[in-house]
């Protein structure tokens, strides 16, 4: 072999090795990117969300049960409202009687409601006035005239008092009425 080819070859070889080393060093530094050792950390932050409740209840289930009344009789009963939910609430109460042996009994009895335990003092918020239709507030959703409020967990007592007239007539005997009281509840705040 010449110096020539020699030297071609040794530049070869070198221009090889140089190449070689090249690839190798940015191999290196590519895969030390990936090897190399950080401290890293995470943590979390939570949200737990629950609803509140708009639960209302009236004690006694049955306000009146009453036999054998005669024109110019009276009587009262308290009833216990309460809102065993979680959220304020106002209430509205609509009443409706039967009258299934077409005597009217429904509109002889007069019903007034008082706020409080009987015998209340109050002024009434309804009555008095015949037992069929008897209501206060509005059932409607929204802030109403004469709707009452109550706090989570609040109870308010209403006397409920019922006459029935001195001028009921012969016609009405052996009638009978049942009336439903129903007590509607809406949530208070986020609802003017």
């Amino acid at each position: 072999m010449t110096d020539t080819a020699r030297t071609v070859r040794r530049r070869r070889r070198r221009r090889g090795i140089v190449a070689l080393l090249a690839a190798l060093s940015v191999l290196s530094i590519g895969s030390g990117a990936f090897s190399l050792a950080v401290f890293t950390d995470t943590d979390n932050a939570s949200a737990a969300f629950t609803t509140g409740t708009v639960d209302i209840a009236t004690s006694p289930s049955t306000l009146f049960t009453l036999t054998g009344i005669v024109p110019g009789d009276s009587g009262s009963a308290t009833l216990t409202v309460t809102n065993g939910g979680t959220a304020s609430l106002r209430y509205a109460m609509t009443s409706s009687s039967t009258n299934t042996d077409a005597k009217n009994l429904r509109d002889q009895l007069n019903l007034e409601i008082r706020p409080g335990t009987c015998p209340s003092g109050s002024a009434a918020i309804f009555g008095p006035a015949a037992i069929n239709g008897a209501l206060f507030g509005n059932p409607a959703q929204g802030n109403h005239a004469n709707d009452r409020t109550l706090a989570a967990a609040a109870s308010e007592n209403l006397c409920f008092m019922w006459s029935l007239a001195l001028a009921t007539g012969n016609a009405y005997q052996n009638a009978t009425t049942t009336s439903t009281f129903t007590f509607s509840a809406e949530q208070t705040a986020n609802n003017p």
